[in-house]
């Protein structure tokens, strides 16, 4: 019989604002424990702003969208005000 898994599963007001989130059970005993649960993504995150080829990366593909960006902005402004 296959295993069953379950991620988190976050829980929003109609707003869509987060208001619980139901954790595998292992997690929670983790975090009962107060054990670190985080994602060891969240470490690779961190240091990505001290790693010049990403931000130059970044920097380059913010600068390609910067038009569309601007438009798709001055839409939405525009769109409010009416």
């Amino acid at each position: 019989m296959p295993e069953i898994g379950i991620r988190r599963q976050f829980i929003t007001d109609t707003s869509g604002h987060r208001v619980a989130v139901v954790l595998p059970i292992e997690e929670y005993d983790a975090l009962v424990a107060g054990k670190d649960t985080t994602d060891p993504r969240d470490a690779l995150m961190a240091q990505a702003p001290h790693d010049e080829r990403f931000m130059s990366d970044l920097r380059e593909t913010m600068d390609a969208f910067a038009v569309a960006d601007r438009e798709s902005w001055e839409l939405t402004f525009a769109a409010s005000l009416a």
